[in-house]
């Protein structure tokens, strides 16, 4: 493990002995390869949040309806506890992004400019797909909603 800042292309070694990079298309290939893990971890990020918002709506589809008690009152947030197949399910998605986060810091850890270039730019370019996603301001739209609703 190279644990100074470098630069090498060839006969670099990462992570086993499996993965000796012997010629400059090696590299291009880790290179793109690295970029690609990166990619997907902000994949794995975005199917996370879509799928946590698959489960509040079907969980709040189950709720009818909200007494009202008229006034502005208190908002309470509701809560839905996902099933345990769900929740499962959201464990596993977890799962595969710890280990790839682990196994894109242990590359970072050879230092090789190369690489890190690769996951500053993966990262860039993934969130970018998959992070461009609506921001959520429910709270103030459920305030502006009550206000309307009680001096109209």
């Amino acid at each position: 493990l190279q644990m100074l800042w470098n630069w090498y292309t060839i006969d670099s070694c990462f992570i086993s002995r499996s993965w000796h990079v012997r010629s400059t298309a090696m590299f291009a290939g880790s290179c793109i390869g690295v970029f690609l893990l990166v990619l997907l971890l902000e994949f794995l990020r975005r199917a996370q949040r879509e799928y946590d918002r698959y489960i509040v709506r079907s969980g709040t589809s189950k709720i009818s309806s909200i007494p009202s008690e008229g006034g502005l009152g208190c908002i309470t947030p509701l809560s839905y506890r996902p099933t345990i197949f769900q929740q499962a399910i959201r464990a596993g998605i977890y799962m595969l992004q710890f280990g790839l986060a682990y196994f894109i810091m242990l590359l970072a850890m050879y230092y090789n400019g190369y690489f890190i270039i690769c996951m500053l730019l993966g990262a860039f370019s993934g969130h970018f797909l998959f992070g461009y996603d609506n921001i959520t301001i429910g709270s103030v739209i459920t305030f502006s909603k009550v206000l309307s609703q009680n001096s109209g």
